[in-house]
C-alpha cells in the first residue's frame, strides 16, 4: 500500500517531534503499536535521523515512516539516507523529485497549491490548516476536486472529524496527539490519545 493509499485508508499522520531523541523514537514505536500507520519524525526533532534510523530499524522497511520538516534538498538527501520513505515539506521545496519517495509538500494558496503539483507532490499538507479551518479546505475542494489535501496545524480531535468530513484526505496531528510524550512525558496517555483519534477519524464517538 503506497503512502495515499494508506492515508486514505487510515486518515491519520502522526507528527513527532520533541527535544529528547529516546523519547521520540519510543513515540514513534508506541504510535506504531496502538496501530497508527503513518508516522513524521520532524528534522527538527533532537537526533532526528538517528530516531529515523532507529526507528525504521525497528518498524520494518513497509511501515511508514516519514521525515517532516524538510525544508531543502539537502534535508531530503540525509533523510531517505536514513531511512525515510516519504518527506513531508512545510512550504514549497525545489529539488524533491530525484529522491523517488513520495512528497507530501505544504502550500496554502490555490497559486501555491499549483506550483507543489507541478513539483510532483503526491498530497497536499494545508499548512497552517489553522488558518482558514475546516471551511476553507471546503472553498477548495471546488477548484481542486481531486487533489489529495492533508491539513496541518492545530488539528484537535474535534477540528479532525471536520476536516474529514469537508473532503481531507486525512489529518496531520503533532501535539494533540503526541502531547509531551516525545520530550520523556507519560506514555500510556500517548497511547489513550492515539486510541481517541483512531476513534475519530473512522468516524465514531470517541
Amino acid at each position: 500500500m503506497n503512502l495515499v493509499e494508506s492515508l486514505r485508508a487510515h486518515r491519520l499522520l502522526a507528527i513527532v517531534r520533541g527535544k529528547d531523541p529516546a523519547a521520540a523514537l519510543r513515540t514513534v514505536r508506541t504510535l506504531a503499536e496502538e496501530g497508527v500507520a503513518a508516522v513524521e519524525v520532524s528534522l527538527t526533532t533532537a537526533d532526528a535521523l538517528t530516531v529515523i534510523r532507529q526507528a525504521r530499524s525497528d518498524l520494518g522497511p513497509e511501515a511508514l515512516l516519514g521525515a517532516g520538516t524538510v525544508r531543502s534538498a539537502e534535508d531530503a538527501a540525509r533523510a531517505v539516507e536514513a531511512g525515510a520513505s516519504y518527506l513531508v515539506t512545510p512550504a514549497l521545496v525545489d529539488g524533491l523529485e530525484e529522491y523517488g519517495v513520495p512528497v507530501l509538500m505544504g502550500a496554502l494558496t490555490p497559486s501555491e497549491i499549483e506550483v507543489a503539483l507541478a513539483r510532483g507532490a503526491a498530497a497536499i499538507k494545508l499548512f497552517p490548516g489553522s488558518l482558514g479551518g475546516p471551511d476553507y479546505l471546503r472553498a477548495l475542494r471546488d477548484p481542486f476536486p481531486e487533489v489529495p489535501f492533508v491539513p496541518v496545524g492545530g488539528v484537535d480531535a474535534s477540528a479532525a472529524r471536520e476536516y474529514l468530513d469537508r473532503g481531507a484526505l486525512a489529518v496531520g496531528v503533532g501535539s494533540p496527539l503526541v502531547g509531551d510524550a516525545a520530550d520523556g512525558g507519560d506514555v500510556e496517555r500517548l497511547r489513550a490519545r492515539a486510541a481517541e483519534f483512531r476513534t475519530v477519524v473512522a468516524g465514531e464517538r470517541p
